[in-house]
């Protein structure tokens, strides 16, 4: 049940930092509502990650969390800011994915 909070731990991670880019695109009042998502996915995000680290180990936790959190940011970047998908990005974006779940299988 722990992974299953961590992972939506990582997601609320994303939610956060696309917020972060929709606030950087936006002025006014459309802004600050973009800052106050990110307020709420930030702390959504981290209360789920203190309840998964409860029970998991906090290094693996942490590092699957911000794994998660990376790999989904890098994806909203390309599909939704349009940022540049190269062969190295990509590579590394899947060694990232293999690493999170490598950490997941030899946990405890």
């Amino acid at each position: 049940m722990n992974w299953l909070i961590l992972t939506i731990a990582g997601l609320f991670e994303v939610a956060f930092a696309f917020c972060l880019g929709k606030a950087k695109e936006s002025t006014g009042t459309e802004m600050y509502l973009w800052y106050g998502g990110f307020l709420l996915t930030l702390s959504l995000s981290m209360g789920l990650l203190i309840k998964a680290t409860q029970t998991l180990p906090i290094g693996t936790a942490y590092a699957v969390w911000t794994g998660i959190g990376a790999v989904g940011t890098v994806l909203v970047g390309i599909f939704i800011f349009k940022e540049p998908t190269t062969f190295l990005r990509l590579l590394f974006l899947f060694t990232l994915i293999l690493s999170i779940v490598g950490l997941k299988v030899v946990s405890h």
